[in-house]
């Protein structure tokens, strides 16, 4: 079966670009120059093994969510300049409960597919000796609260711009579902780089199963609550 909306050939049609080439670059830039900050800022972390205050683990949480929402903000601009709007990047809402309920019943069996592909790619990166950015894992209904708020928005807005923006201003440039899934997918791995290599080689091929998810469905629905759940999880549940 060929992916959707391709030629009979595996070719894909003719596509606009949502927004322009310059605001897509001033995206990429964003993302490289908070990416390096972050890194940076975590190798000093790690290597004096600090432990974060509460206060600071609240303030990143903030911070971070503020984060999420701006990107997701600035991706919109790019796309409604070019005269789209919000349904181009998310490819629709929901429209009743029953649509829900389908796209919940999608995301529930990829999470477990997701978390098959991170526990695999773990068993191939813990045998590379390089260092790891320590994980201070939210305690206390503060943190606890705020961690929940800050998955829920990494759902939303990273599903936004990778996957809705990024993932279809790739597949206009190149007219190639594929090489647009695994590009997104890439560059969502590398803006992980402050939790360290290791964690950019495991989460590649996640984003690129997010980016996968989204072509077959033509929407992120079910990708945004895969994503923000795997989040909650990955970040709080499973240090109960």
């Amino acid at each position: 079966m060929r992916p959707n909306g391709t030629n009979p050939d595996g070719t894909d049609p003719c596509r606009p670009l949502i927004a322009s080439p310059w605001h897509t670059l001033s995206i990429l830039i964003i993302f490289g120059y908070f990416s390096f900050r972050d890194a940076r800022h975590a190798n000093i972390a790690g290597s004096v093994h600090t432990v974060a205050s509460h206060s600071a683990i609240l303030r990143g949480y903030l911070l971070s969510i503020a984060y999420e929402w701006g990107m997701a903000y600035w991706a919109w601009v790019g796309v409604h300049l070019k005269g789209g709007d919000l349904a181009d990047l998310t490819g629709g809402r929901w429209k009743n409960w029953r649509s829900v309920a389908v796209d919940a019943s999608i995301a529930l069996p990829f999470w477990g597919v997701w978390e098959l592909t991170a526990w695999l790619g773990h068993l191939v990166v813990d045998r590379i000796h390089t260092s790891t950015t320590p994980y201070q894992p939210p305690s206390g209904f503060q943190e606890v609260s705020l961690w929940i708020l800050l998955s829920v928005s990494a759902g939303i807005c990273e599903e936004l711009v990778f996957r809705g923006y990024l993932q279809q201003q790739a597949r206009a440039a190149t007219r190639s579902v594929a090489a647009a899934v695994v590009l997104q997918g890439t560059l969502f791995g590398l803006v992980h780089a402050y939790q360290g290599w290791k964690q950019v080689i495991i989460i590649v091929p996640l984003g690129i199963l997010y980016g996968a998810l989204v072509a077959w469905r033509r929407n992120l629905r079910a990708s945004m609550i895969a994503h923000a759940w795997s989040d909650i999880f990955e970040g709080w549940l499973r240090f109960l």
